[in-house]
């Protein structure tokens, strides 16, 4: 089985051709200009590029006074990646190009029933299913990205010890060892936050923006970092740390860490809206939710937006709460990591504009720097694709490593 890396062989056209991904069509004088190679040497590399399938010709760009620049872009049909989300509630692949277009998908939902084998067995046929269907032979197929829930070891491609799944068996699952050896094909594993805001990276304007936070907000918070275009990694897996951000020492103990007090998690989360809603409806407070379900322990996440977008006055008071908090948590983050660029992700921020408004405010309002700081914010791009086209990126990426 061939290395990701050794597809593109030359050394030196590596960075052309990653260049040229990255600007999506660009000219052989900006490609002159930003590499320092000489002409003769920038003409081999691309000359070598365009004979292996990797880059095409694209007409010819403005002239600038003399000849007209011929233009070169990415030949996305070289090459194809496959992209698996594997998340509490659902797992996801994708069949993506080398531009990361999705051509084609599958999804199972995370039964009691979907243990490990099950779920690699469906997703080998699924591959080799979405495969025969486009006429993708072998030799185009570079590999498969993984985008798990942590924690993890990306080293080993070994999935740990994560909690809440439905079905028995996930814990030291080795998916990479699984799936290549299932398929014959080289696979990667990270965590799902930072295979997210991969995806997030090209679909925006990856020329533009550089340092990029991503802050996934649902069952429980996941943030990934990248800085000069490169993904930020600790010593171990820091998908979920964000969620262990101490923010009021005496407040609630955390979900899964009860001798741990005040986590952000443990304000910020849909379980703890859903745990708060059913107390207060317990209570005495009144709320069209308790119109919704027999008994206050029923309430879910629907039925709290459902009662936000009646104007409840407990539901509005629940979200602003939570959203205050988690502007807070990020507020910390942008003191420390000045990213340009924050994307926000998960069903608490997808669903209402109320939690994405407050959050997002109350997160400038206590940053260093403000307003001579311009951070950006925006939602993500790509909803619950990311994860899954973030694992294809992973993999794409891998080709000029």
């Amino acid at each position: 089985m061939p290395n990701v890396e050794d597809w593109i062989s030359n050394r030196k056209a590596k960075p052309i051709f990653a260049e040229i991904r990255r600007r999506g069509v660009v000219s052989k004088f900006d490609l002159l200009e930003w590499s320092g190679l000489t002409s003769s040497t920038l003409t081999r590399m691309l000359e070598e590029l365009a004979t292996n399938g990797w880059i095409a010709e694209s007409g010819f760009g403005e002239s600038s006074g003399g000849r007209r620049p011929l233009l070169y872009r990415l030949k996305q049909d070289r090459g194809y990646a496959f992209g698996l989300d594997i998340s509490r509630s659902a797992t996801r692949l994708v069949l993506c190009d080398l531009q990361l277009e999705k051509l084609d998908s599958a999804s199972w939902p995370m039964t009691e029933r979907m243990t490990p084998e099950m779920l690699i067995k469906e997703v080998v046929q699924a591959v080799r299913r979405m495969a025969a269907k486009r006429g993708i032979e072998p030799d185009r197929l570079i590999g498969i990205g993984i985008g798990a829930v942590g924690p993890l070891d990306r080293t080993t491609g070994v999935m740990l010890n994560p909690l809440y799944f439905p079905a028995e068996g996930w814990h030291q699952v080795n998916l990479v060892q699984k799936l290549e050896s299932e398929l014959g094909i080289p696979a990667m594993l990270d965590n799902g936050a930072n295979t997210a805001l991969l995806a997030e990276y090209w679909a925006g304007a990856p020329q533009q923006y550089r340092h990029l936070l991503y802050v996934r907000a649902g069952v429980g918070l996941r943030s990934a970092m990248m800085s000069n275009g490169q993904l930020v990694y600790g010593a171990v897996d820091m998908e979920g740390s964000v969620g262990h951000m101490i923010i009021q020492t005496d407040g609630p103990p955390h979900p899964e860490r009860p001798h741990v007090f005040g986590c952000l998690e443990s304000f910020v989360s849909i379980p703890v809206l859903e745990k708060q809603a059913a107390a207060r409806l317990k209570q005495g407070r009144r709320s069209v939710l308790a119109d919704m379900v027999e008994s206050p322990d029923e309430i879910d996440y629907q039925h709290l937006l459902r009662a936000l977008s009646a104007d409840d006055r407990l539901a509005t008071e629940l979200f602003t709460q939570a959203a205050t908090y988690f502007g807070i948590g990020l507020s910390n983050l942008l003191n420390i990591l000045h990213p340009e660029k924050v994307i926000l992700g998960g069903p608490l921020i997808t669903t209402n504009e109320l939690f994405y408004q407050i959050s997002t405010q109350v997160a400038l309002k206590n940053t260093l720097y403000y307003p001579t700081y311009p951070v950006t914010f925006t939602r993500g791009k790509l909803s619950d694709d990311a994860l899954a086209v973030g694992a294809a990126a992973m993999i794409v990426d891998r080709l000029t490593s």
